[in-house]
């Protein structure tokens, strides 16, 4: 399909609109807190229980830098927060069978404390994740400007740009506007280009508890969205392109400052290097009034496949 008509497009954002506003956003964010909700399985161990079904074909990302952000809590003093972390996705995960986490207390010091957290399904690690967690401190401050970006309203949806995909078919779009906890707005440049970078905002679609430890985990489940596709973008590849097969391969955060995720957050992404089937991306997470509150990296995994003949 290389275009659609006006008329198509309507068609198909109404019914890609109906399809993501069919749940309501209480629940949406009811089961995105359920996520962060871990049962103790002994001494710095934790289980988050199986589903009965999916539609995935692997455990999201960013869910499982949540958890594990959550479980490495559960093992610290009140008054520490994390600032940073580094992980690594070992193999794929199945949302159908319960994932154990596994904390390790490597450090505890005045200020600064340390933990590991390794995620086993089916007895094999699947993710390990290294977390650092601080005591509020004054201290010197600077930070990079936020760029001059279009404001949330006045960019696409990501509803919008399904629709107006001629990529993607009609029989995907069901599957790709599924109801989900955040409302997500971008700029992506179209076709080839050399400057591989990109922006988007997002918010939850509801209101978020107030404890600061809900909102960093949950921006740490939205950097993984989208973020790989920005080292595509001199290739002009496309989540849509046949044969291309793209995974995360590890991700590092840093957070900087105070934000909620239930207020718009501006991540401005971008790309120095692919090479050797991978590529590197680089975000900064801004708050609407140009507070830098996070920065994130991270290493994907990008082949694509010739066409069978």
């Amino acid at each position: 399909m290389d275009q659609l008509t006006d008329e198509q497009v309507e068609r198909r954002l109404s019914a890609a609109l109906a399809h993501r506003t069919s749940v309501p956003a209480e629940k949406l964010i009811a089961g995105l807190l359920r996520t962060f909700t871990l049962t103790a399985d002994g001494d710095d161990e934790f289980i988050f229980p199986a589903l009965s079904s999916t539609a995935r074909e692997r455990i999201f990302g960013g869910q499982v830098i949540a958890q594990a952000i959550v479980a490495a809590d559960r093992t610290v003093d009140d008054e520490k927060n994390i600032h940073s972390l580094h992980s690594y996705f070992l193999r794929a995960g199945d949302e159908t069978k319960p994932l154990h986490f596994r904390v390790h207390r490597d450090f505890d010091g005045r200020s600064i404390s340390n933990r590991r957290v390794v995620v086993r399904q089916n007895d094999k690690v699947i993710f390990n994740l290294t977390a650092s967690f601080q005591k509020p401190a004054e201290g010197l401050h600077h930070q990079v400007d936020m760029p001059d970006v279009l404001p949330p309203e006045d960019c696409l949806s990501a509803i919008e740009q399904i629709a107006r995909n001629p990529q993607v078919s009609d029989e995907h779009i069901e599957r790709m506007s599924m109801p989900r906890p955040f409302e997500v707005r971008s700029f992506h440049p179209e076709g080839k280009t050399k400057h591989a970078r990109q922006y988007q905002w997002f918010k939850t679609v509801a209101p978020l508890p107030d404890d600061p430890l809900t909102h960093r985990a949950t921006l740490a489940f939205a950097s993984d969205m989208g973020l790989l596709s920005t080292s595509m973008i001199p290739h002009g590849l496309h989540w849509t392109t046949p044969g291309l097969f793209s995974t995360s391969l590890d991700h590092a955060m840093w957070f900087h400052d105070d934000f909620r995720v239930d207020q718009w957050i501006c991540y401005v992404m971008d790309s120095d290097w692919t090479g050797s089937t991978r590529g590197l991306n680089r975000g900064s997470l801004y708050r609407q009034d140009g507070t830098l509150v996070a920065s994130a990296v991270q290493e994907g995994l990008i082949r694509l496949m010739p066409p069978k003949v």
